[in-house]
C-alpha cells in the first residue's frame, strides 16, 4: 500500500503518464537543471549545503521521483496490448 504522504505523487505520475507516454519517457532535465544539481551534489561533499540549498536539492529529488514515477506508468501503457 502507497504511504499517504506520496499519494498525490502518485496521481501526479498518472496524470503525466497519460498524457502522452512518449513524450513522457523521452524527456530528460535540461543541461541547466543538471548542472545545477551536480553543483550542490559537489558542494555538499566539499563544505555542505545551507539549509535553502538542501531544500533546492530537496526538491530536484522530489521532481526526480514524480517523473520516474511517470516513466514507470507511461512505459506500462505503451507495453500494455491493445484490447
Amino acid at each position: 500500500m502507497v504511504a499517504q504522504s506520496h499519494f498525490i505523487f502518485e496521481e501526479l505520475a498518472d496524470l503525466l503518464a497519460g498524457m502522452n507516454p512518449d513524450q513522457v519517457l523521452a524527456f530528460h532535465t535540461s543541461a541547466k537543471a543538471q548542472q545545477r544539481l551536480e553543483e550542490l551534489l559537489w558542494k555538499n561533499k566539499d563544505s555542505g549545503l545551507n539549509e535553502a540549498e538542501k531544500h533546492e536539492v530537496e526538491q530536484f529529488m522530489l521532481v526526480e521521483h514524480i517523473v520516474s514515477l511517470a516513466k514507470a506508468r507511461a512505459l506500462k501503457k505503451i507495453s500494455a496490448p491493445s484490447r
